[in-house]
């Protein structure tokens, strides 16, 4: 049995991930952790999920519970998730990640303490999402420079980051591909006399509004054709799934940096 923490406990993700996990064989929930200002401190989380009593009270501070589980999973912000990745790194304590919004200097960290802890660090849970990552790969691979691309992706009003961490690994999975840099060629919205588009460089439009839990849109267009490939979440069920999922994964690693390609063994599927 392999025991879990998770923060943001009392959110609408945490929520979903307590009946996930308590659906699933082999895992149990064991310590659930939230905001200290939170009115749920104390609760009974399985209560709070709506699931009934699991005799797991939420705490205020993720130093209190690391005796009581093996893997912690985070889908909270980048402010909590760098404190809660040094502290599982001293505790060697597992994690699985699902926080956008991390920098540049916090994912180096991140990188350094993988090497003597086991993280699953992955901008999205979806196993659609990743099977599209891998499509891209192939369609890329397929298209080389003949074609204009463009990302598209919408999320609900309350998403603080912009474009989604999502988005940003297609952009990422395109540019490599295609023996780009992503910092160079990306293009993050439009506005005024633009110019002739280059065609090296990637589009990145963001919509957000109402409750739209997430959708996301590669456009490869040609002259005289286009194809899109698209991704829509329709409820939070399937990110917790696969972040379950990287929970059982991760459980019997040692160390290392991984992310979903590695749970699902995508990596191994090649043109």
């Amino acid at each position: 049995m392999t025991n879990i923490a998770i923060t943001g406990a009392a959110g609408r993700m945490g929520k979903t991930l307590v009946t996930t996990i308590s659906e699933t064989e082999g895992l149990k929930i064991t310590a659930a952790i939230e905001r200290p200002e939170s009115s749920l401190i104390g609760a009974d989380v399985g209560e709070v999920a709506g699931i009934g009593a699991l005799g797991v009270p939420i705490s205020a501070d993720l130093n209190e519970v690391t005796d009581e589980f093996d893997v912690l999973i985070d889908f909270s912000v980048a402010e909590a998730t760098v404190q809660n990745i040094e502290i599982c790194a001293a505790k060697n304590k597992k994690m699985v990640i699902g926080t956008t919004g991390l920098d540049n200097q916090q994912v180096n960290r991140l990188q350094e303490l993988s090497t003597s802890m086991a993280v699953v660090f992955a901008p999205n849970y979806s196993v659609g999402v990743n099977a599209t990552f891998k499509l891209l790969e192939i369609a890329a691979q397929i298209f080389g420079d003949d074609v204009d691309i463009e990302i598209t992706e919408a999320h609900h009003r309350n998403k603080v980051d912009a474009p989604s961490g999502t988005a940003l690994k297609m952009g990422q999975i395109l540019a490599s591909t295609l023996d780009r840099d992503l910092d160079s060629v990306a293009i993050y919205g439009r506005e005024g006399v633009t110019g002739v588009r280059d065609q090296k460089t990637i589009g990145f439009s963001t919509i957000r509004g109402g409750d739209i839990i997430g959708e996301h849109t590669v456009m490869f267009a040609a002259t005289g054709e286009r194809v899109e490939i698209t991704h829509r979440a329709q409820s939070r069920s399937n990110f917790s799934q696969g972040a379950v999922r990287s929970a059982l994964w991760v459980a019997n690693q040692s160390a290392g940096l991984f992310d979903m390609q590695d749970v699902l063994q995508l990596k191994k599927i090649s043109l």
